[in-house]
């Protein structure tokens, strides 16, 4: 019995100009930052240059892959020409996008992910939901991408200089990165006990100290905690579970700043305010919650069967929890101390009530460092807390897919 596969209709050619022009009057309208004069003829050049390079390749060219080479060629000269090489650089990417999106529209491809008889209306709808996510995810990825290459700024300045905007090797540099180390130092020329005096007297290296510090103590307990008291609201049999659940996670609701006036105000009557004590509980308090919500999670395809049939076999409740019950929740474990973990590096409200200046972490660093002395570091500071957000938060999903396959549910 042969198959059959659907082949869409191929659109006329002004559906897909249509479309390019009003990419490129998107770009130009972009290029003219503002300037309302200069808007109207870039938005008009730009869609007619994008519409005449789609159907150029459309009625020419008909390759996909030489379109993309020359639509980003040709916008690459063009802008390296008028502006400089990196809006040359910028314009090529937007001419490979305009030469696979030309071919893909003049082809009908576009339709291939919806059913045959759907409407203009229903394409139409699928594709601007899509570019409305995209917009979005856009708007809140934008602000943390540029920090990165201005974390590599040369000059002391918060924006791109001209050099840089030119791609010059001299306008960049690892300045700021070095900073992290010899800020605060007695002797950054010393060539003996040079490490020594960074570990001890460099303002970011104190800070990235205590934030591992107060971060790792306040993970390990948030996490003790946490499991067990999800393990405990797990079991059928808890009285007011609701009750006692609203509870242990209401630090995620209490405005933070009503959280910290308590906490230092208890803290002051004990005599634990501004010491690392104290700063490792109330991270701890913050941290709890994230560590109850994932194994609890966890816990609800757990089978329970199991830990009966340890306690039939002589299992004691301690050597069932270790041998049978830990083993297949422990990626969730894992992902509520990371949560809890970058709960805690990333808190800074907590940290500007309790904390004394011997304890100030990495983001009470950079408040400082916002409003006394402005510098770059703090860009180069936020690159590596980027980093290491994304590594904590691969991790977590890594784990999430291991505990799903444990668990025997396939991932969606």
């Amino acid at each position: 019995m042969s198959e059959f596969k659907y082949i869409p209709p191929k659109p006329p050619i002004i559906f897909t100009a249509f479309w390019s022009a009003l990419l490129g009057a998107f770009i130009g309208f972009l290029t003219a930052r503002g300037d309302m004069m200069l808007s109207l003829f870039l938005i008009i050049g730009g869609g007619v240059l994008f519409s005449l390079l789609s159907i150029f390749s459309i009625l020419v060219i008909k390759s996909q892959n030489l379109s993309r080479i020359f639509c980003g060629a040709t916008l690459a000269f063009l802008g390296m020409f008028y502006i400089g090489l990196s809006y040359g650089i910028v314009l090529f990417i937007m001419g490979l996008i305009l030469g696979s999106i030309s071919i893909w529209l003049s082809s009908g491809n576009y339709r291939l992910p919806l059913p045959p008889y759907a409407t203009s209306g229903e394409v139409l709808w699928f594709y601007s939901f899509r570019g409305i996510c995209a917009l979005i995810f856009l708007f809140l990825i934008i602000p943390i991408i540029i920090l990165i290459p201005l974390s590599f700024n040369q000059e002391p300045y918060f924006s791109f200089t001209p050099g840089m905007i030119a791609l010059e090797k001299e306008a960049f540099s690892f300045r700021w990165y070095m900073d992290i180390l010899i800020n605060g130092i007695v002797d950054p020329e010393a060539k003996e006990g040079w490490w020594s005096d960074v570990w001890q007297n460099a303002q970011w290296v104190r800070s990235i100290k205590n934030s591992f510090i107060i971060g790792i103590g306040a993970t390990l307990l948030a996490t003790s905690i946490g499991t067990l008291a999800a393990i405990g609201l797990s079991r059928s049999e808890m009285p007011y579970r609701r009750a006692i659940m609203a509870l242990l996670i209401s630090p995620m609701i209490v405005p933070l700043v009503i959280t910290a006036s308590g906490l230092f105000y208890f803290y002051s009557q004990i005599g634990i305010a501004k010491t690392y004590t104290g700063l490792i509980l109330a991270h701890a308090i913050l941290g709890t919650p994230f560590v109850i919500i994932t194994v609890t999670a966890t816990l609800s395809g757990f089978d329970n069967n199991l830990t009966r049939a340890a306690a039939n076999l002589g299992a004691g409740p301690i050597r069932t929890f270790f041998k049978v019950q830990m083993p297949l929740i422990l990626p969730g474990v894992i992902s509520g101390g990371l949560f809890a973990f970058i709960t805690s590096f990333d808190e800074v409200v907590v940290v500007l009530q309790l904390a004394d200046v011997r304890q100030r972490t990495i983001p009470r660093q950079m408040f400082s460092g916002i409003r006394e002395q402005i510098s770059p570091t703090i860009l180069a500071v936020a690159t590596i807390l980027v980093i290491l957000s994304i590594a904590i938060l691969t991790a977590v999903e890594l784990l999430r897919r291991r505990s799903e396959r444990l668990r025997g549910v396939s991932p969606g």
